[in-house]
């Protein structure tokens, strides 16, 4: 079970959100301020922290700078009505995980936390089950049906990242800058050049497509 920490002063809605999660399998710990949710994070191991920005006593940046400078991994979600730039790149800076803002749909809302908390256990466990496929970070390998596949380190790179965001589109100049550095050869037909690879190469993978969005890049999409 996994255990949250929430922070926010809206009573309501904080009502809410905690019966909410509560009733998806989640272990909840409210607050209805910064200072209080600091102190519950030095007391106890969390999986997630939800975190409102404007809150009495302590705000969610420093919050957020805090439970950062105290764990690197935990991830962080900001919870808000502010949704101007500033406030983003600030919580991005701080090294918040995502971002949502208020009013929200509570069911998108609870997929949101899913995700979060499934790319945190990837960080954690360095592997990925898709499927008949089973990537290992730490090992550097890929498994098909208990079969190893034959992938060099920068097409297992790649795959891990796409897999890893299913649903998210990466730009050909996201995964240059990512995976192919400053290699002035390359270009992005480079990028098309290695996914045509993992494409041939994850043929009898059940689990999962690398689609093209046209126009901007690539994305994997679980079936």
């Amino acid at each position: 079970m996994s255990k949250i920490l929430l922070a926010e002063d809206d009573l309501s809605l904080n009502r809410l959100v905690c019966a909410t999660l509560r009733a998806e399998g989640y272990e909840v710990t409210s607050c209805a301020d910064g200072n209080a949710a600091a102190d519950e994070f030095g007391k106890d191991k969390y999986d997630l922290v939800i975190t409102d920005i404007m809150m009495p006593k302590l705000d969610g940046f420093a919050l957020a700078e805090l439970i950062r400078s105290a764990d690197e991994h935990v991830p962080i979600l900001f919870m808000t009505a502010r949704d101007d730039k500033p406030s983003k790149q600030l919580g991005f800076k701080l090294g918040i995980d995502d971002y949502i803002t208020k009013p929200f749909d509570i069911d998108i809302f609870v997929l949101k936390i899913k995700a979060v908390l499934r790319r945190s256990a990837i960080t954690k466990t360095n592997q990925i089950e898709v499927g008949n496929l089973v990537l290992n970070a730490d090992e550097h390998t890929a498994y098909v049906d208990g079969k190893e596949l034959s992938l060099t380190v920068r097409e297992f790179d790649i795959l891990f990242k796409l897999l890893s965001y299913p649903k998210k589109t990466f730009t050909r100049a996201q995964l240059m800058q990512e995976f192919w550095d400053y290699d002035s050869s390359s270009t992005s037909r480079t990028v098309d050049v290695y996914m045509v690879k993992l494409r041939e190469k994850t043929a009898d993978c059940t689990g999962f497509e690398i689609v093209t969005v046209h126009g901007l890049g690539y994305k994997a999409v679980i079936k």
